[in-house]
């Protein structure tokens, strides 16, 4: 299990076995979640998903209302 430390400025190095099993190199995006129970997972960002994400950013600004706030406040 490979262990990291984070800096001061919140950085870290992503050991070379996570990287394999990620498939990611210099350059690539990483996802981080994090779960209700405090476990973080990270995954590689894939370029569909940066294309649908910019897509979808662009739809939501309809929904920012004052209105929409109160009306959609207890989901």
């Amino acid at each position: 299990m490979p262990i990291t430390k984070i800096t001061a400025k919140g950085q870290t190095t992503v050991p070379r076995e996570v990287r394999a099993a990620l498939q990611a190199g210099p350059g690539d995006l990483l996802v981080w979640e994090v779960g209700p129970d405090g476990t973080a997972t990270v995954r590689r960002l894939q370029p569909l998903d940066v294309e649908y994400l910019r897509a979808l950013e662009g739809t939501l600004n309809e929904w920012a209302s004052p209105a929409d706030e109160e009306a959609y406040r207890d989901l």
